[in-house]
């Protein structure tokens, strides 16, 4: 094994600043990237002419300071090479470098960094990170308290989904070289509830659209949200610049959703885009709110002749179930939900098997059934055994 030469190196900048960094020979890979790399910029500048002793001690400091950076990295990928842990990562901030990992595009782990950072007082080192933590973590989770705004609480299946993207975290600072210590190998998963979905069936949507509702905002929200699924928080917020027009002609909601803080385009149709109504500035249902939903959603069910008790949320999972009674694939349907994970919606394909099963009891003959072997004569009256010829 070629041991890794660190050397400190000076380059003139444009402005006439001299700046430091580390050239490493051969290449380390980065631990962030994952791509080797010759250079480490430290951010730190000496002045080109230094004029006086006080600019003069200045760059010497600096360079002092420069040249126990790169003795200290040197040692630090020695020490990686040659199989010796590097104890000096134990006091990296975890919940800054979880932060980053939060803020990363398209990341769907925001919800479960804010639990961490609101679990450990936003203070933790990856030296704190050890299994005794991660199971103190998991039962915070489960808590039947554990919220973050007082109201909306955690349930067993977004803890189990929350846990999920926390390990997924770990895996990846295991990776990286991050986490001094093997704790996923150790760690078992948050099993998911299975819990009864009310939904809506295609016909049923179609007698709500035809059923007239004291509130046209209310009707207009519900019937988008069996055609889209969007969540009543999300259609709260929605705005004509959430709207997007495809090349082709066809239309999406561009949104990011507030539950699992996930951007995503939601393709729609065009009886979808019709009950969005006439483009306006501000919000596309300003009338609508909570408040309005629970003074006239339950009428309006019952007007319909609907007898199952519909909340809103039964809107998204009536489209759910309706994509995935039409043979949508179950990652398909999790995306067009913005579903953190697919195991979130692997419900769905359970509630169509569980549909299939009273499907097929469904059919009934309607008779009483003879299961008995022995032949009948023409008058309906079995026959009797025949006699078996006697033998010699």
């Amino acid at each position: 094994m070629s041991a890794t030469k660190v050397t400190l190196r000076k380059r003139e900048l444009p402005s006439g600043k001299i700046t430091l960094y580390l050239d490493f020979w051969p290449p380390v890979k980065n631990p962030r990237t994952g791509l080797e790399s010759r250079r480490e910029y430290l951010g730190i500048y000496l002045k080109k002419d230094p004029k006086g002793k006080i600019e003069r001690s200045n760059n010497a400091e600096k360079l002092k300071i420069a040249e126990a950076i790169r003795s200290e990295r040197e040692i630090a990928i020695l020490k990686e090479q040659f199989g010796f842990a590097d104890r000096t990562r134990g006091r990296i901030d975890f919940i800054n470098y979880f932060e980053k990992i939060a803020n990363e595009p398209g990341s769907n782990v925001m919800g479960t960094f804010k639990h961490f950072r609101k679990f450990t007082g936003g203070h933790c080192t990856v030296a704190d990170v050890n299994y005794d933590l991660c199971e103190r973590f998991k039962a915070y989770l489960l808590a039947p308290d554990c919220t973050l705004d007082g109201r909306q609480f955690v349930s067993q299946n977004t803890a189990a989904n929350y846990w999920i993207f926390f390990v997924s975290v770990l895996k990846r600072a295991q990776k990286e070289k991050i986490l001094l210590d093997d704790v996923v190998s150790r760690l078992e998963g948050i099993p998911f509830k299975a819990i009864h979905k009310e939904y809506l069936t295609l016909d049923e949507v179609r007698k709500l659209a035809a059923t007239p509702c004291g509130n046209s905002q209310v009707k207009r929200a519900g019937l988008l949200s069996c055609l889209c699924g969007l969540r009543i928080s999300d259609i709260e917020q929605l705005t004509w610049d959430n709207v997007k027009i495809y090349p082709d002609g066809g239309y999406a909601l561009d949104v990011r959703t507030q539950k699992t803080d996930t951007v995503a385009l939601i393709p729609i149709s065009e009886e979808a885009f019709a009950l969005l109504g006439e483009k306006k500035e501000g919000r596309i249902f300003d009338g609508f709110s909570r408040t309005t939903l629970s003074k006239y959603l339950k009428q309006w069910v019952a007007d319909a002749g609907i007898t199952k008790p519909v909340t809103f949320h039964t809107f998204r999972h009536t489209y759910a179930t309706l994509l995935t009674s039409k043979g949508t694939s179950i990652y398909t349907v999790s995306k067009l939900l913005t579903h953190a994970n697919v195991a979130t919606t692997q419900i769905y394909a359970d509630i169509m098997d569980e549909d299939k099963r009273k499907a097929a009891e469904s059919i009934n003959i309607g008779v009483d059934i003879d299961l008995t072997d022995k032949p009948k004569n023409k008058g309906g009256r079995p026959r009797k055994n025949p006699v078996e010829p006697k033998t010699k």
